[in-house]
């Protein structure tokens, strides 16, 4: 054993099988097309995206009996963004044995972010498929017990407070449409959008961004519904 497995394998709680699976895991597409060796981590990323979703909902859904489903996504997507994840690659030091092409490397490529997180997907992809959901569960889990039990349901914005509204009552998801743009840079109502669901309209907002205009539509019609039930 030498190279990152000697020191990473430890880490993980891992031995793996097929050691060419880890090298893969920590290759970045810049080094990999250098190199012509195709795409690097890129599929282990989207496989391990989804064995970590998976795993810390799993957790998250025990640790939390009373939490209903719009909160519980909320909580995952809090623990699993980008800098939450380059954060936990950072705790394991992944970055000093990724293999980057050069640009990147003198970028500093090994401390972004977003190349950081994706190695860390890259990784629970290549514990997945060496040792089977099992290896990727308890790297997962020690690596998030922290943040796990730590974690507090972050406040909704606008416009998740009114789809979880929809959902429950009305069974239907919002939509947004934008009404009218004035085109004026940097206006504070350049944007008209208007938010309906199943085919009702609900409310109108205006702003700077179609973001914004949309927040302030889900803001208007929040009011509106919520008064009605109370």
């Amino acid at each position: 054993m030498s190279g990152p497995r000697h020191v990473l394998e430890p880490v993980f709680g891992h031995v793996f099988a097929d050691p060419a699976l880890l090298e893969l895991a920590l290759t970045h597409p810049s080094h990999a097309h250098e190199q012509g060796q195709g795409r690097g981590n890129e599929r282990l990323e989207f496989l391990g995206d989804a064995v970590l979703d998976l795993v810390v909902a799993e957790l998250l859904f025990a640790a939390h009996p009373d939490w209903e489903e719009g909160l519980l996504t909320r909580v995952r997507s809090s623990l699993v963004n980008t800098r939450a994840l380059a954060a936990r690659a950072r705790s394991a030091d992944l970055g000093a044995h990724l293999h980057l092409g050069r640009t990147e490397v003198r970028a500093g490529g090994a401390d972004k972010d977003s190349i950081l997180a994706c190695a860390l997907e890259a990784v629970i992809g290549a514990l997945y498929l060496d040792g089977g959901l099992a290896p990727a569960r308890a790297w997962v889990e020690r690596l998030f017990a922290e943040a796990l039990a730590a974690a507090e349901p972050p406040p909704a914005d606008p416009k998740t407070r009114f789809q979880e509204w929809s959902h429950a009552t009305l069974h239907a998801t919002p939509s947004y449409a934008t009404l009218h743009d004035s085109g004026a840079e940097n206006a504070e109502d350049r944007f008209t959008v208007e938010l309906r669901v199943a085919g009702r309209r609900y409310a109108r907002g205006c702003g700077r961004t179609k973001r914004a205009a949309e927040r302030s539509a889900a803001e208007i019609a929040l009011r509106d519904v919520l008064d009605v039930v109370e």
